[in-house]
């Protein structure tokens, strides 16, 4: 994980959204565990119960499950609950800003799809 941070939320926020980014990306799969708590801590350069709060999140959503004694996994049916939850979030709290900006700049569709990512990378 980059252990790069931002001043915006606090580092646990960013870290869990970057596990969540992980699940969403397929980087991380049902049953999968999660690096531990020490490793990321060590690799981020950050304190273990900063990581641990993260960690603990994710837990208290569901979307991972805490085996005592061995680590942290996946749970099952988490990537399809995430995707829920963030179109949700970004149909509701991105979706209106972006749809007034396109509105404000007069885009079609067409200028919007001429300007997708494989336009972005020629």
């Amino acid at each position: 994980m980059d252990p790069e941070w931002n001043d915006s939320q606090p580092i646990y926020r960013q870290l869990r959204d970057r596990v969540v980014a992980m699940i969403l990306d397929g980087h991380l799969k049902e049953g999968d565990p999660l690096p531990s708590v020490r490793s990321v801590a060590t690799d981020s350069r950050i304190n273990p119960l900063t990581v641990l709060r993260a960690y603990q999140q994710l837990v208290d959503e569901g979307l991972v499950e805490k085996r005592r004694g061995i680590g942290m996994y996946i749970n099952s049916g988490a990537p399809e609950l995430l995707r829920l939850a963030e179109r949700h979030k970004f149909l509701t709290e991105q979706w209106p800003e972006i749809h007034a900006t396109i509105r404000r700049l007069g885009l079609s569709i067409e200028d919007l799809l001429a300007a997708g990512p494989q336009a972005a990378e020629a």
